[in-house]
């Protein structure tokens, strides 16, 4: 296996001649480049969000010291997609999760197992959404809504919910709701972002903030955020790893592999799994499934059908910390060493779960899925006009059950 060493992460990946790659790599790049703060491209969480945040930082831990009250000890997310995945993903790995709490779904028996988990009276609700109006999260804060009324015997429980919606009234029912005073003016969902590439927008940096973070933690990972976007929009291959493992990706493709498995070891990642399929399967569409899973357990169940002589459409990739424990090292070398014989395989090694390492490491995911879509597209003779945005940004076969749930509802 190639490998390259950085600070925070280290890579590996399979025998892969990247230099003739090295064409399509630069094409993809200045494609990103040009796009890069553009109205409409829905880019902005290059550059400008990270930069925004550093200077909007000192706003939101004022708001999220007002939330907290002096008496607020818990946050309740009510969202669903980026909306939530985002942020539990960066919250889990930080292992700030026993006061963070995160619903998405519209059944009565789901919120109610939901509000059992949750003390009414150390609980704030962050409600959030771009549009204002979509159907899970309208669910999630009328059902939120009603149980906190019921609980504090009173119609006004405004002081009670947060808003993290598009700054337009005209543009968000949801912000219209703030208007009117039903709910406490939050921070934004800021333009051109696109729900799973928005990490580090205002709900998530809001929540850290709630849950204790100092905030030279938050600084520390915006401006490693920086770094790395630097690093990614790199043209050469040998120095950026976002191309090299988009690389891999495609070179597993063009070999007839047309499933991913991005394989993460430890439980600190059991919400990255949510994000990684979500921000894959909505970039990358039909051309490459992704699927993730947590090991080892996962091993006891999928290991059986990965190693099957049969199985020779896959392609797998390994997340885990660094470590010296002899037990956890013997696993991830029986393991990658038993899946690199018959499969494609590269791995994603941490230094640490820190606030740089996890900086960088979202980045990386990022430009990873940028850079396999925009590739295999050149491949294609698929390339985007300048005017319209890249596939690997929108989400339009979304729409699809949405537009069949409204013609259900009516």
């Amino acid at each position: 296996m190639t490998q390259t060493s950085q600070k925070l992460t280290t890579l590996k990946t399979g025998e892969i001649n990247f230099e003739k790659y090295q064409t399509l790599a630069q094409e993809a790049v200045s494609d990103v480049q040009a796009r890069a703060e553009k109205q409409g491209q829905f880019l902005n969480w290059i550059n400008f969000l990270p930069n925004h945040q550093l200077k909007n930082i000192d706003n939101l831990f004022d708001l999220a010291q007002k939330a907290r009250a002096g008496k607020y000890t818990d946050i309740a997310v009510l969202g669903i997609g980026g909306s939530r995945h985002t942020t539990e993903s960066l919250i889990t790995m930080l292992n700030l999760n026993k006061h963070a709490h995160f619903y998405s779904s519209v059944d009565p028996l789901s919120f109610e197992r939901f509000s059992k988990t949750l003390d009414l009276d150390k609980t704030q609700f962050l409600v959030v959404s771009k549009s204002g109006g979509t159907l899970e999260t309208t669910v999630a804060y009328e059902s939120a809504r009603k149980l906190m009324q019921n609980y504090l015997g009173k119609e006004d429980v405004s002081d009670r919910f947060i808003a993290m919606t598009d700054a337009s009234s005209e543009k968000s029912a949801l912000r219209r709701l703030v208007d009117k005073g039903e709910l406490t003016a939050g921070g934004y969902v800021h333009d051109d972002v696109g729900g799973r590439f928005s990490i580090f927008d205002d709900a998530t940096i809001f929540t850290l903030a709630f849950l204790g973070v100092e905030k030279q933690n938050v600084i520390d990972m915006l401006n490693a955020s920086l770094d790395a976007q630097k690093e990614f929009l790199n043209k050469n291959v040998e120095e950026n790893d976002a191309l090299k493992l988009a690389i891999s990706n495609v070179e597993a493709r063009q070999n007839g592999k047309i499933k991913h498995f991005v394989e993460y070891f430890g439980d600190a990642f059991m919400a990255t799994t949510l994000w990684e399929k979500q921000l894959k399967n909505e970039s990358l569409k039909a051309r490459i499934s992704t699927d993730t899973n947590v090991g080892p357990g996962y091993l006891h169940y999928n290991a059986e059908a990965d190693l099957d002589e049969n199985n020779k459409d896959s392609f797998f990739t390994f997340v885990y910390v660094k470590s010296d424990d002899k037990v956890f090292n013997a696993v991830i070398k029986g393991v990658v060493s038993a899946y690199s014989a018959q499969h494609p395989v590269s791995e994603i090694v941490l230094a640490d779960l820190s606030y740089k390492t996890l900086g960088r490491f979202i980045e990386l995911k990022h430009f990873e899925t940028l850079y396999t879509g925009n590739i295999l597209r050149r491949m294609e003779n698929n390339i985007t006009p300048q005017g319209e945005a890249m596939a690997e940004v929108l989400q339009p076969n979304v729409e699809k059950y949405k537009k069949e749930v409204k013609k259900a509802l009516a």
